[in-house]
């Protein structure tokens, strides 16, 4: 049914039944977003998207599940999703979802059933040490790449585009996820972590919490 009504909507849709299936037909057919099951006959789904991410590839995700509880919806967000529904779920959002992560991650895949556009022209962000390609969706550390996902990509973006002032949970949720996630700001710090990680910033120097009022990306660099 909802592979019928994607296909309706614009969209082309390849479907499998199981998480390994799933990881294959990534793998193969490199789609511009998956929308995945968290109950599969053989893996979890967010076991499957942590092997996605594992290796590398940062096709968005967004799961569709029974699962209502904050937990799930973190743990989730936490292997590497991009964006939870939660059962029922109204077909609309579905797909609009689907067009606002494809649109985020500037993917041009051949499953899409729009025509070839051209690439934006680059823009480039820096800030302490950090460079971000607003063309491209690439990042470099002191002119070492660093591989984000379209999440993280987003939510270092906005960071970095608001250097030195302190943006609150609640702005970064509507930036990033462009929806609130009813309190459940577990999410962000979770991503500031991912963040952190690959950054090379333990000690917190570049992104900084700010206890009872956000985050803040210090700001010694300028904009190109």
């Amino acid at each position: 049914m909802l592979q019928t009504a994607l296909d309706f909507l614009g969209f082309d849709v390849f479907t499998v039944a199981t998480g390994a299936e799933a990881i294959s037909a990534v793998q193969r057919r490199r789609p511009d977003a998956v929308l995945l099951n968290t109950q599969l006959p053989d893996l979890d789904g967010t076991e499957v998207c942590r092997r996605l991410r594992a290796d590398g590839d940062n096709t968005p995700v967004l799961f569709l599940s029974a699962r209502h509880a904050v937990e799930d919806k973190c743990r989730a967000l936490a292997m590497g999703g991009d964006d939870y529904v939660t059962k029922p779920f109204d077909i609309a959002e579905v797909s609009a979802r689907i067009r606002a992560l494809i649109r985020r991650s500037q993917v041009t895949g051949h499953a899409r059933r729009v025509g070839h556009t051209a690439p934006a022209p680059s823009r480039r962000l820096h800030v302490a040490g950090v460079e971000l390609d607003m063309g491209t969706r690439e990042a470099w550390r002191h002119g070492q790449p660093v591989k984000l996902s379209a999440t993280e990509f987003a939510l270092l973006k906005v960071l970095m585009e608001n250097a030195g002032q302190v943006i609150s949970k609640g702005r970064i949720l509507d930036s990033v996820w462009k929806y609130d996630f009813h309190g459940e700001s577990g999410v962000v710090e979770t991503y500031v972590y991912y963040l952190r990680r690959k950054l090379g910033d333990p000690d917190q120097s570049l992104i900084r919490t700010v206890r009872g009022a956000g985050y803040m990306v210090s700001a010694d660099g300028t904009e190109s």
